[in-house]
């Protein structure tokens, strides 16, 4: 029984997982490698992640830079970005790309905050359908006579308890992420 309990738990932790990376691949006006996150580069036929590539400093708040291993690849690199539709502008000297964050609009905060919200939401309807799909499986295993009115009760009671967490914990990374935004 306990195995139902551990395998919604799995599940729900994927959701949350999966927020997180999301929410790091949104800018909060700093520089962060993890805005490179997704973008590949088309490497001799091979689309290829860009971490792949290169190394990727932040040597200063606003600014990366972005090293390729393979100095024939800085303008597949750059093209790269420019294609992935980030917002920002790299620039080359032929061996390293520089990308400067620009800083964040009072209204750009807001849409990001929105985006944000909205991402959240996402997750918390992810937890809550697995919660339902769990449910109904505890329903049917106690129609099929596999599950005492007790035990359902009690089994019910534990993934509520685990949505209940990962609902928290959703509103903590997204209050974090909002924060981490609205701070100028």
């Amino acid at each position: 029984m306990s195995d139902i309990i551990k395998d919604t738990k799995a599940r729900m932790k994927k959701s949350i997982d999966s927020l997180s990376r999301e929410l790091a691949n949104i800018s909060a006006g700093r520089a962060n490698s993890n805005l490179l996150n997704g973008v590949t580069v088309d490497y001799y036929g091979a689309p290829t992640p860009i971490q792949q590539l290169a190394s990727i400093n932040v040597p200063e708040a606003r600014l990366l830079v972005i090293s390729p291993y393979d100095k024939g690849s800085v303008e597949d690199i750059e093209k790269a970005i420019n294609a992935a539709n980030l917002g920002v502008n790299p620039t080359s000297d032929g061996e390293v790309i520089r990308i400067t964050v620009p800083a964040l609009t009072e209204e750009r905060r807001k849409e990001l905050f929105k985006e944000v919200k909205k991402i959240g939401e996402n997750a918390k309807v992810s937890v809550r359908n697995i919660r339902r799909d769990v449910n109904d499986t505890l329903k049917k295993q106690e129609k099929d006579g596999e599950l005492t009115e007790d035990d359902l009760k009690t089994q019910t009671d534990n993934v509520q308890k685990a949505t209940d967490d990962s609902i928290k914990e959703i509103d903590q990374l997204v209050d974090d992420k909002e924060e981490d935004i609205m701070s100028v």
